[in-house]
């Protein structure tokens, strides 16, 4: 079990859920079960990404870290191989669940963790395939969600109008010319509905204008009319966590010989960077003090978070993009000062845990401090295993 468990490097794998929610908050909408699905895949997928690298470099561990569940003969490679197909079936099941739009962010998100492994690790676009895998993790989640809160949100506005039309039709007063309790609808279209009664004939101005289906209405709210505008709302914190994940994988290439201090260096100067960027308030609902809120299903009401947890987004997302740059940062620092592989690996170490409050940050600043905070109580839990089974 431990040699599995070290395969999977299981203690950076609280590093993953954080992604799907960060996607989710930058649309303003609550998590719901797509998006708790969009977080199975993810995890899924990240550990077929880690058994498929491990099965691609048996033969560089054989040499550089024979201690590895491979070369040490703990695990053959064709059970590593297996496993990583398993995963990364599973993850595109879980992807398929929460709709076609997810499913085909997910093929992309699994093609790109093969190929990197496969193919582009040791070339030149090794680091740019990683981040773009960390970028799709991001993407997947916000199109689950929007997906489902498109489609709750269209089942609202349906219920509603429905029932707005049928009082009308029913408390209308009957008579030449008028529709009566017999009146049948006939027509919906933008602010008018026709109806006719079984004399009259004419027809009768109703409900006022409703949303589209599939907008994301409320104060504050960002207008969301499907997964693909999903997609492109959540493109700029996937953009950091991307980015995020390009610095730490060009240290990475260099953590066994060591002897590098450009990257340990960029990397510092692009924590710095990206971490002013995380701190700083969307034009969406946290720039006005507002939580984006989505509809319950069936309810046709459009329920906000607790106040107090909105104003606080602005304050906690810069105070989470300083735990960040320092989690980062401190380690990057000693590398670049002494590029020794002991103080490499620490580096990359410190990256992958500071994907955690990156991530926070930026739920944070999407106004969702509440997902914030559950992000950060993944940290206790990833330092604990972290002890017990190494993230690199």
């Amino acid at each position: 079990m431990r040699a599995w468990a070290e395969l999977l490097r299981v203690s950076a794998l609280f590093t993953v859920p954080g992604d799907a929610l960060a996607g989710a908050a930058a649309l303003g909408a609550r998590p719901n079960r797509s998006t708790a699905l969009a977080v199975g895949a993810s995890l899924c997928l990240y550990e077929a990404g880690m058994a498929l690298n491990d099965w691609a470099d048996r033969e560089e561990d054989a040499i550089d870290r024979p201690h590895r569940p491979i070369p040490s003969g703990r695990i053959s490679p064709p059970a590593a191989l297996a496993a990583a197909g398993a995963l990364t079936a599973a993850g595109l099941a879980l992807a398929a669940r929460a709709g076609r739009s997810s499913l085909a962010v997910g093929t992309a998100l699994a093609a790109t963790v093969w190929a990197y492994d496969l193919r582009l690790k040791h070339t030149a676009a090794g680091p740019a395939a990683m981040g773009a895998a960390r970028a799709l993790d991001v993407l997947l989640g916000a199109t689950a969600t929007a997906t489902a809160t498109a489609t709750a949100t269209a089942t609202a506005t349906a219920t509603a109008t429905g029932n707005a039309l049928r009082e009308r039709a029913t408390s209308a007063p009957a008579g030449p010319g008028a529709a009566g309790p017999a009146a049948v609808v006939t027509r919906v279209s933008g602010n008018t509905s026709s109806a006719s009664a079984g004399g009259g004939g004419t027809a009768a101005r109703t409900s006022p204008r409703t949303p589209s289906p599939g907008t994301v209405t409320g104060a504050g709210a960002v207008r969301v009319t499907g997964p693909w505008d999903g997609l492109r709302t959540a493109l700029p914190s996937a953009t950091l966590l991307g980015a995020h994940t390009v610095a730490v994988t060009t240290v990475s290439r260099r953590e066994a010989q060591g002897g590098s201090t450009a990257a340990p260096l960029a990397a510092l100067v692009a924590t710095g960077v990206l971490g002013t960027l995380a701190g700083r308030p969307t034009d969406g609902a946290v720039a006005r003090g507002g939580f984006r809120a989505a509809p319950r299903r069936g309810t046709g009401a459009l329920r906000s978070a607790v106040p107090a947890l909105a104003a606080a987004g602005p304050a906690l997302a810069g105070a989470l993009a300083l735990v960040y740059t320092g989690t980062a940062g401190r380690p990057l620092l000693h590398a670049a000062l002494n590029p020794s592989p002991p103080l490499t690996q620490r580096a990359v170490g410190g990256g992958i845990r500071a994907m955690i409050p990156l991530q926070a940050a930026l739920a944070a600043r999407g106004g969702a401090a509440g997902i914030a905070l559950g992000v950060m109580g993944l940290v206790p839990l990833a330092r604990t295993f972290a002890r017990k089974v190494s993230p690199t």
